[in-house]
């Protein structure tokens, strides 16, 4: 008999002992196991800027934990060795999740960021110390590629405060050949998170000659802004050859200031740039006066003017969570 997996669009029915796509799901006696609960193979305090979430506390230390696995594919993944690896292929140690939220208080961090690979695949692990996390006044973050089913989106939107998520292309041949999945389900769960509270910022790794024009940039922020709307805040992240795409270049910086500039004349109020030298792109302005509002250096914050979730020169509001 095989059952199907629910959590995901890629529907994987699986016969008696077969694991799914994403290498940590096994079907026994009609009933699907994670083989990654509580089994945390990469473990840091990072800054919360470096998810990237630059709409949630600011300046904060987010304990970041991640499994084994990811229902992706991409070619260009930079955890490559977690991410397309078994369990039993990682070096992981035993971190339930009620020992995260301790340690994550103890770091003093005021978030837990579920990140690295695909948190999706280790779904239950992460509900549950989402949990927990909230109970204990933590935020929690999502960073993921966003395949996953409205169900357990449902599920999880209740105790997830913000999420960053990858729209790695607005061209579904992309995400076929590049990345072992499909568009459709992506702007999906972007919307629908959104519309669920969670706090979205949504990342696009720029790939050269694979994703790099600027209709497909402009198709992108016309997106953002019909759907979810203007205040949304993009990150264009700069490409550097790794994993199956080694040979080619990394994205020049004018492919990303020009992608940039593209979302900020169709009306994003929000656009930054990732793994470039530093400049005004990476700092947050009001979208009603443009005075500037929280200056960064790298994942440094040198200033932050927000106060109460508004600017204190105009008191226009600033999408996020700022306390």
């Amino acid at each position: 008999m095989k059952i199907e997996c629910t959590l995901c669009p890629h529907a994987c029915r699986l016969a008696e002992y077969e694991i799914g796509l994403c290498r940590v799901r096994i079907h026994r006696g009609g009933k699907l196991y994670s083989l990654v609960h509580g089994k945390a193979c990469a473990v840091h305090v990072d800054p919360i800027e470096k998810k990237p979430i630059f709409h949630m506390l600011p300046g904060t230390g987010a304990y970041s934990v991640a499994t084994a696995g990811c229902n992706l594919a991409c070619r260009f993944c930079q955890n490559w060795e977690i991410s397309q690896a078994k369990p039993e292929q990682t070096r992981s140690r035993d971190l339930p999740p009620a020992r995260i939220v301790a340690e994550a208080r103890a770091a003093r961090c005021r978030s837990v960021a579920y990140t690295y690979t695909e948190p999706t695949v280790f779904f239950e692990y992460m509900l549950d110390t989402a949990r927990l996390a909230r109970a204990a006044g933590l935020r929690n973050i999502w960073v993921t590629a966003g395949f996953v089913n409205a169900e357990p989106l449902r599920e999880l939107a209740p105790v997830m405060d913000a999420a960053n998520i990858d729209v790695k292309s607005m061209r579904d041949s992309y995400y076929r050949d590049v990345c072992g999945a499909r568009l459709q389900p992506i702007l999906d769960t972007v919307a629908l998170a959104v519309r669920l509270g969670v706090m979205v910022e949504i990342t696009y790794l720029i790939v050269p000659t694979l994703n790099d024009s600027m209709d497909e940039i402009r198709d992108l922020a016309r997106w953002v802004k019909s759907t979810v709307g203007a205040e949304v805040p993009l990150h264009f992240s700069r490409f550097f050859p790794q994993y199956r795409l080694e040979r080619l270049p990394p994205t020049p910086l004018e492919t990303i200031t020009s992608a940039r500039n593209v979302a900020l004349a169709e009306g994003l109020r929000h656009v930054y740039t990732g793994n470039v030298p530093h400049d005004e792109s990476a700092n947050t302005f009001c979208a009603k006066c443009g005075t500037r509002l929280i200056s960064r250096l790298g994942y440094t914050v040198r200033e932050m003017r927000v106060r109460g979730g508004a600017c204190p020169d105009c008191g226009g509001k600033v999408y996020g969570i700022w306390s």
